[in-house]
């Protein structure tokens, strides 16, 4: 792979260990690797001017449904609650195959891209119509962005007593067999590696006890990180509490769903037992403020959770509840949030940018990624900030407090994504066109 200079950033926001931040600084990139930073560096191969820009590591996404963006502001589930919600958009789900699955994750993606990112993962929990997990990858590999795809589940369908409609649940013995293939097919555990799989039952109130416990077992026999959602609002607690007899907590250490290879989505409702349980453990989550909002589940206690030494990384969470997958917006949230349920100086801007860089890679395993570094792998944002929205900025490195929201120039792995803000891998447009078409087919047949 041919070299790369970055060449005279205003600012770089390394996030590396001393969190240093450099003024008039250049970055080479060599063979998917960031091999030197410093002033007035060179390099035979392309340079790209960062005059006016501020850059920072590429953005890490840690909870989405990339199938959603293809039922966003769907009528009947703008103003419901997060079960509610779900029973209004399983019929139409159910009715995706392998196109929808498809297209939807490359408009994902590349909504992510735009915004920033340059890692993420996706919780894929239904299979429906011949889908697999292998659309998704198969999405990012086309667009570029480093993948942790994750092999979701649904097994209790509602007959028996769960939420999801029969017609979207499997067989357990099915899903834990496709969850040998797709990490035996796809995982990829080597320093750098591009496509990373997890396994992922859906949540407490989807799959069985015996589901959740073997899902584990099997993802350390395999060592593949774990993941699902938990704790995401009060219908979920009560939930917990009336099925299990416990706190969703106590539920997930007792089925080996705590330690540093697991990971949960939203956590908004943990109480302060439950906050030190992933402390010690070293369990992450993955916090989705925008997703919260929209449903109503309320502010998770993030400033207590990294208080008390919680893994904290940023989800977009899927475009049926966000209704948008911009990761800079997401982190701007966050902060906000904060400030909303503690005081205005309950985060900053430049640590909602950690938990949404060097906070996502580390929740996700990824130590070489999340940071501007020498040999770190070279995924890293430009942002223009010579334009209206930072126009007056005492501070343009504080990038969550004027902007932009979308990025100038986007590398992962030293491969430029996006540049001059538009997609270099895949015809947006033709894409952004079928998602359209595939949409509107899905609202006249509901």
């Amino acid at each position: 792979m041919p070299e790369t200079l970055i060449k005279n950033a205003d600012y770089i926001v390394t996030m590396d260990d001393d969190r240093r931040e450099l003024r008039g600084a250049d970055i080479r990139i060599r063979d998917g690797v960031i091999a030197e930073i410093g002033e007035a560096l060179r390099s035979d191969g392309e340079t790209v001017l960062a005059n006016g820009a501020v850059v920072t590591p590429g953005l890490v996404n840690t909870h989405h449904h990339l199938y959603q963006t293809l039922t966003r502001a769907v009528p009947d589930a703008q103003n419901a609650l997060l079960f509610g919600w779900l029973q209004t958009l399983y019929p139409i789900w159910a009715r995706f195959g392998p196109d929808e699955m498809r297209v939807s994750a490359e408009v994902g993606l590349a909504e992510l891209a735009l915004s920033g990112c340059t890692m993420t993962s996706d919780h894929l929990y239904l299979y429906p119509n011949g889908s697999r997990l292998d659309d998704t990858i198969e999405a990012a590999a086309n667009v570029g962005l480093r993948f942790h795809p994750t092999r979701g589940a649904m097994s209790i369908g509602e007959s028996d007593g769960g939420l999801p409609p029969d017609s979207l649940v499997e067989r357990e013995a099915d899903i834990l067999e496709d969850c040998i293939r797709v990490v035996d097919s796809f995982h990829d555990s080597s320093v750098g590696a591009m496509v990373r799989v997890g396994i992922a039952p859906c949540s407490p109130f989807s799959v069985s006890r015996e589901l959740m416990r073997d899902a584990a077992i099997l993802a350390r026999e395999k060592g593949v990180m774990q993941h699902t959602h938990l704790a995401e609002n009060d219908e979920d607690i009560s939930y917990s509490e009336e099925k299990f007899g416990c706190r969703p907590g106590q539920y997930a250490e007792e089925l080996g769903w705590t330690g540093d290879d697991v990971w949960h989505a939203h956590c908004v409702k943990l109480d302060g037992i439950e906050i030190d349980l992933f402390a010690r453990s070293g369990t992450g989550v993955a916090h989705c403020p925008c997703s919260n909002c929209r449903l109503g589940s309320g502010i998770a206690p993030i400033r207590a959770m990294r208080d008390a030494g919680v893994k904290v990384a940023l989800g977009v969470d899927g475009s049926a509840s966000n209704d948008i997958g911009n990761l800079v917006a997401e982190a701007r949230q966050a902060m906000l949030l904060q400030r909303v349920a503690s005081g205005a100086d309950a985060m900053s801007p430049r640590e909602a940018l950690e938990i949404a860089t060097r906070g996502g890679a580390e929740v996700l395993g990824r130590p070489e990624c999340g940071q501007i570094a020498i040999g770190c792998r070279a995924d890293i944002a430009i942002w223009d900030v010579s334009g209206v929205e930072a126009a007056g900025s005492w501070d343009p490195a504080a990038l969550l407090l004027a902007g932009p929201n979308r990025v100038r120039d986007l590398f992962v792995e030293g491969r430029q994504v996006v540049r001059d803000g538009q997609m270099t891998t895949i015809e947006l447009g033709t894409v952004v066109e079928e998602q359209n078409r595939l949409a509107a087919q899905l609202s006249e047949g509901s």
